[in-house]
């Protein structure tokens, strides 16, 4: 009785409905009962379930989409209705409406995910203002608002830890069960646990904005993408109407025999292929879902299926991005404080890893510096910024030439050495004269490697790498990492160029982390953003999202878009096998059109539980 009014409240009841009323139709005709009477119940039975197939019809024809389900499955109802085969007529309609069902309830289960990660948002939330703690619905948060949250309560916006220090589980967006230490200075997303500690957090995005709202403002949109092999589906499908429409015809003026025509229209609809497609991949975009991997269509999941060559950003994506400053070397008549003091306050608006491991390394060493009152963020290349009658530039060799600033040989001498470590170094200038370098260093990620070699076994073929940083210092990278080209001292349009020229060669997947790569992650094939919580650039940028800061996400999202992929070509097969098999049954005269129809009936199944099986499969 529960299991019915689940049904009940759902929002294919309809369809639910019309699977019972059809199916009890055909179990009274089958059964012998009411004879008298069945013709008129068959009739009705055709009626109720031919509706929404006709409706659906010709809305489709209106979408200029003449291949679908519907279409095909109207052309064999239309030949039943010719030929009064009623009860053909009733069981294609229930194997219509029983697919509508199974969809609806695939698609709904599907959306739990989505469904859960909405129950995850906290009513409440206690704020501070004017030195009081009080209880506000998280709808009337404001940007700027310091938001207490203890442990066992849910953070309801997104944030930087001020005070108070702890851990936070984020499995409900990055699918990994382990909490993630939290200190002051970390940012913490909306929905995410306190598992324990407390923290003071400064409110940085809300509503629409936070993490939580924009995956599943993506998982709402990522539904409305078709991939590529249903697309090729639909070419197949166009063009086997039109031979299943002229050989019936053909057929028709050859024998004279209706019922074998129709017998074998009933046979060969391919109705089930319409909908088993679009099935496998609704059901592997809630599988990443909720491994924390975000695929915003059913294309880019085919599109990466079919990719050979994986195309990495080094920062923050082959290595942690977070590098530390090792070194700050100060010119001739100048102090370590003044340098740190120009490079803190031209570095303040830039978010590159480079602009806040200096600004860290200058807190630390408690500078203080003003507010520039003007700054020019260069992506990827450098600041130009001013303060009062002073003009500060900080950036790459190349970003300090190009504003007419020349380094003096022995500055040049000693950050060719930090360079020949394989580091990284920006350069600092004052009213056009060049008053000293940081050197920096970046780890390479501990899952890199092993991420790599899993690639490889899954058939990609080749690694590149782009950068912005000197050659020695990607080429150190690289060499470590296996890495078959490596491009370094990019500008970001100049990656742009390389990854436009890299990708008339092959099928490409670029990886960054979508902070100065937003461009190249928008016009590879596939754009994949690392670490995806929090990130504005990557979340808008990218085709795949990945909440986990973890490269082995790459090749277990691969694996399950070839998965899915040989799944739908496994449906071809299904679909082709089955009808082998009937067509035989229908010319041998074991079963006529109601025969044929039963058929149909039962074989549509099969690629549609096919499909159910596209979830993330295991490695190996």
């Amino acid at each position: 009785m529960s299991s019915f009014f689940y049904f009940l409240r759902q929002k294919y009841f309809s369809e639910a409905a019309l699977v019972s009323v059809l199916s009890l139709i055909l179990a009274v005709y089958f059964f012998g009962l009411f004879r008298e009477a069945m013709l008129i119940v068959l009739i009705g039975g055709t009626i109720l379930g031919i509706i929404p197939v006709y409706l659906n019809a010709v809305k489709a024809l209106g979408d200029r989409e003449w291949a679908s389900m519907d279409m095909l499955a109207s052309v064999a109802l239309t030949f039943s209705l010719i030929q009064r085969e009623w009860t053909s007529a009733v069981f294609i309609c229930l194997m219509l409406a029983a697919a509508r069902l199974l969809g609806k309830v695939t698609e709904d289960r599907t959306e739990k995910s989505m469904r859960s990660l909405l129950s995850l948002r906290p009513p409440l939330a206690k704020v501070e203002r004017e030195g009081k703690t009080f209880s506000l619905p998280a709808e009337q948060i404001l940007l700027g608002d310091i938001v207490v949250a203890d442990v066992g309560e849910r953070i309801a916006i997104d944030g930087v830890v001020l005070s108070g220090q702890g851990t936070v589980d984020e499995s409900a967006l990055t699918g990994e069960s382990m909490p993630v230490d939290k200190i002051p200075g970390n940012e913490v997303s909306s929905s995410t646990l306190v598992s324990s500690g407390s923290f003071r957090i400064e409110t940085k995005r809300i509503g629409k904005d936070t993490t939580l709202e924009r995956i599943i403002a993506l998982i709402e949109s990522s539904k409305a993408e078709k991939p590529a092999i249903e697309t090729l589906g639909q070419r197949f499908g166009k063009l086997y109407l039109t031979i299943m429409f002229f050989g019936a015809v053909l057929l028709l003026l050859y024998t004279h025999d209706f019922s074998l025509v129709l017998a074998v229209v009933l046979v060969v609809c391919a109705d089930d292929i319409a909908i088993a497609i679009p099935l496998a991949y609704l059901m592997a975009i809630g599988s990443a879902t909720k491994r924390g991997i975000v695929v915003k269509g059913g294309l880019h999941l085919e599109t990466l299926g079919r990719a050979d060559t994986v195309i990495f950003d080094k920062t923050g994506t082959l290595t942690r991005g977070k590098p530390e400053v090792h070194a700050v070397v100060a010119a001739e008549n100048v102090s370590e404080k003044e340098l740190l003091e120009c490079g803190m306050t031209a570095v303040r608006r830039s978010n590159h890893p480079l602009s806040k491991a200096l600004l860290r390394y200058a807190e630390e060493k408690k500078i203080v510096a003003p507010e520039a009152d003007s700054a020019e963020v260069v992506g990827g290349m450098g600041v130009i910024a001013s303060l009062e009658h002073t003009q500060i530039v900080i950036g790459r060799k190349e970003f300090i030439l190009r504003n007419g600033i020349k380094l003096s040989s022995s500055l040049l001498a000693l950050s060719e050495e930090k360079i020949e470590h394989g580091q990284s170094v920006l350069y600092v200038a004052k009213n056009g004269e060049a008053i000293g370098f940081a050197a920096f260093g970046d780890e390479i990620r501990s899952e890199a490697k092993a991420a790599l070699f899993e690639l490889r076994k899954l058939g990609i073929r080749r690694f590149i790498m782009l950068s912005g940083d000197n050659e020695r210092a990607a080429g150190a990278i690289a060499e470590e990492l296996g890495i078959d080209l490596c491009f370094a001292n990019l500008f970001p349009e100049e990656k742009v160029q390389k990854l436009k020229e890299l990708r008339n060669e092959s099928i490409v997947i670029m990886v960054g982390d979508g902070v100065n790569d937003a461009a190249a992650l928008s016009i590879a094939h596939v754009g994949i953003a690392m670490g995806g919580l929090g990130s504005d650039g990557a979340i808008e940028s990218a085709n795949i999202v990945l909440m986990r800061d973890n490269l082995s996400a790459i090749p277990e999202t691969i694996r399950l878009a070839r998965f899915v992929r040989r799944i739908s070509i496994e449906n071809f097969y299904i679909w082709g096998s089955t009808n082998i098999v009937g067509l035989a049954l229908v010319f041998t005269g074991v079963i006529g059109p109601v025969g044929a129809a039963a058929y149909n009936f039962l074989s549509d199944f099969f690629p549609l539980i096919n499909s159910i099986r596209a979830r993330i499969p295991k490695k190996g």
